[in-house]
């Protein structure tokens, strides 16, 4: 499969929040269509609901994580494979709630929203499909 990481980005440079832009990039490879998905992540920008809490492009990683597996191995094997996703993410950007992310309690800005996207979509490549060969 080609990289989509370009596509994730531009979809953020066009205003999809960040959750968007990530699970929308790959709507198709789990079954769903992008206007779905879209509406599905909606909730989930600027931290789940504006609230600063997990990372938009983060949640809209596992979120694919969720549709991806549909049942495949329950719970257990999308909880798994949504942890490595946040280990993952976690290890690059040194942080997985929004508010830590965007430093708005330090001044110290650990990673832009715009690279968060290339981020979670680089890692949404590397680790659920290339595992799940979607």
């Amino acid at each position: 499969m080609e990289s989509r990481v370009q596509g994730a980005a531009d979809r953020h440079s066009r205003g999809y929040n960040c959750a968007q832009a990530v699970a929308c990039t790959y709507a198709d490879l789990v079954g769903l269509s992008e206007e779905d998905v879209f509406r599905l992540s909606f909730g989930l920008g600027l931290g789940m609901g504006g609230m600063e809490g997990t990372c938009g492009a983060l949640s809209g990683a596992c979120l694919l994580t969720a549709i991806s597996t549909h049942g495949e191995g329950g719970k257990a094997a999308t909880y798994a494979v949504s942890r490595r996703l946040v280990e993952r993410f976690r290890e690059e950007v040194g942080a997985t709630r929004c508010r830590d992310i965007k430093g708005v309690d330090t001044g110290v800005v650990l990673c832009p929203c715009h690279e968060c996207v290339v981020r979670a979509a680089r890692i949404v490549e590397e680790v659920l499909l290339a595992e799940k060969a979607v």
